[in-house]
């Protein structure tokens, strides 16, 4: 394996750490989605992954559902090459495409089954830009079809938002070897995110195309949605 690449493999391994810390239910969120798209897919199915860097939906999902496919999108070409070894190291390389860049921007002339984008949204900046993303989901998605969307979320204005996310930084404090000062810098880099409201990604969602919109988790300053696209 190629330097680089070795490289972009431990920057995975840490990321996929320090979710975990940063979301502790992380792998039961992905046991959720799972169910949900197994209960509402033929046997084979042909999914597209919104911010597949890193590979755990492919390793996740691909392992357990042997005839699915799988299309993964994410800016980042370096992390693209990571989710693509580690679907290659499963013996599943074969069935991953991966595509480089923003789904608003790619053409990937198919239709899919089922799409996911999980921790994505609170990256994008504004509410134009999280709208375009997910009617441009919506568009590539048969009719019918699931949809599993995870992003931090909040109203920062709330009492309720500094509630949780002290939890969040009590987490940090408990599980990792960090000081609170280091944690307080973590809060400000956070807070520089694009958090909305829960209504406001339910409205995005029903602007998008998206019907029978359900929140399904949250865990300290994060949630997720099941929709489906518009009969």
């Amino acid at each position: 394996m190629k330097d680089d690449l070795v490289f972009d493999m431990e920057m995975a391994r840490e990321y996929d750490k320090g979710i975990r810390r940063a979301l502790p239910t992380y792998d039961a969120m992905f046991r959720m989605v799972q169910s949900f798209l197994r209960a509402h897919v033929k046997e084979s199915a042909n999914v597209l992954v919104i911010g597949a860097g890193g590979g755990n939906e492919f390793v996740t999902f691909g392992t357990a559902n042997p005839t699915w496919t799988f299309a993964g999108v994410d800016p980042s070409e370096a992390m693209l090459e990571v989710a693509l070894q580690k679907a290659k190291n499963e013996g599943m390389g074969e069935r991953v495409s991966i595509h480089a860049g923003k789904i608003e921007e790619l053409e990937l002339k198919q239709i899919f089954n089922a799409a996911t984008c999980l921790l994505v949204l609170h990256f994008v900046e504004t509410l134009e830009e999280k709208l375009s993303l997910l009617k441009t989901v919506k568009e590539q998605l048969q009719p019918g079809s699931p949809f599993v969307l995870v992003t931090m979320f909040g109203d920062q204005s709330k009492p309720e938002f500094n509630e949780c996310i002290n939890l969040w930084k009590s987490i940090w404090l408990d599980l990792t070897d960090l000081t609170k000062e280091d944690v307080e810098g973590m809060e400000e880099s956070v807070r520089e995110l694009s958090f909305i409201s829960a209504a406001q990604i339910e409205d995005l969602l029903a602007q998008a195309g998206f019907e029978r919109v359900t929140q399904f988790f949250s865990t300290t300053l994060f949630g997720g949605w099941i929709a489906h696209a518009e009969s």
